[in-house]
């Protein structure tokens, strides 16, 4: 691990300003809770008030508008909390595999690895596959046949990229497969986390644009469009031909159903299930809030008589002089 840094140090690589004392010693970041003297840690808004006056952090990074919450030693930051992933990657460096193929991988003779590649233990890359370079594989990855992947990603264990979509078609009540001949393109610096699952296209190609950052166990079906540095969180769903904007932001367990398009800055809450195309940048929400059981049976049997409270206010408002 690297060693300690002042806070002085600290801004001259980082930037941002120091307001206390700027030779305060700091040797890994913590959370207000678990913080200790040797630690730096961040504060973002007035929720967390009550943990910043009781934190024991030698320094704190928080923005301008916060600046005299606290009389810690403190570095101010536009954005407090982009500032304090890079303070903690000065304190822990992305380490990765590596690079080289390990004995136990299978990779076809016609697949292509750029230079510094890492292709981890039990992962297969298929035939005319692609990884590029600096691309890091960790173990039992799957790259199907005609898939690439861009420069520097990070793909973490047991994710399956180019596997068929699902692509049927019903015919005299039995199901007949539709040939899956697209591939999957993943662009540069894209992260994709553990078992998640992205479909070859079912005639044009799955595609993944840069700076993409997937959670766990996401699924993402195929002919799906992800404009660049979008972000989901685990266990989203993306059902097939959906297109989703650049820098959109989606939440744990949300479900994108197919041939939809969301706009660019789009953020969708999470488990919220979204079932019409969203055309302009905002937040949008479809979460039905939790109750105790009792109260969510009646609020869901209102719900469910609301067309027929609809149709009886026309009915009024028709016989209303």
């Amino acid at each position: 691990m690297p060693g300690p840094l002042t806070l002085g140090q600290i801004v001259q690589r980082l930037g941002g300003r120091v307001a206390g004392d700027p030779q305060i010693l700091v040797h890994q970041v913590a959370s207000l809770e678990g913080a200790q003297a040797q630690h730096i840690s961040f504060f973002t808004g007035s929720r967390y008030r009550a943990q910043l006056g009781a934190t024991r952090a030698g320094a704190v990074v928080l923005g301008p508008e916060a600046e005299n919450e606290t009389g810690l030693p403190r570095i101010v930051a536009e954005n407090p909390y982009a500032y304090f992933a890079r303070v903690s990657q000065l304190f822990n460096p992305l380490v990765r595999q590596e690079p080289g193929v390990h004995a136990s991988a299978v990779v076809a003779k016609s697949a292509q690895l750029g230079a510094s590649v890492s292709i981890g233990a039990g992962c297969v890359v298929g035939e005319g596959a692609f990884i590029g370079e600096g691309s890091t594989l960790y173990p039992r990855v799957v790259v199907y046949a005609g898939c690439t992947i861009g420069a520097r990603a990070i793909v973490h264990a047991g994710v399956v990229i180019g596997a068929d979509g699902f692509g049927i078609a019903e015919e005299h009540g039995r199901w007949v497969k539709i040939p899956q001949i697209g591939a999957v393109r993943i662009g540069d610096d894209v992260e994709i986390g553990a078992n998640t699952t992205i479909d070859r296209g079912a005639i044009d190609d799955t595609l993944i644009e840069e700076g993409v950052k997937l959670d766990n166990q996401i699924q993402v079906g195929h002919n799906v469009r992800i404009g660049a540095h979008t972000a989901m969180a685990g266990c989203v769903g993306v059902a097939g031909s959906a297109t989703i904007g650049a820098h959109c932001q989606i939440g744990g367990g949300a479900i994108v159903l197919g041939h939809l398009t969301l706009a660019d800055r789009v953020i969708i809450s999470a488990a919220s299930v979204v079932t019409r195309s969203i055309l302009k940048p905002g937040q949008y929400s479809g979460v039905f809030p939790i109750d105790d059981n009792a109260a969510w049976e009646k609020n869901a049997a209102t719900l469910r008589q609301l067309h027929g409270l609809r149709e009886r206010l026309r009915a009024l408002e028709k016989k209303t002089p």
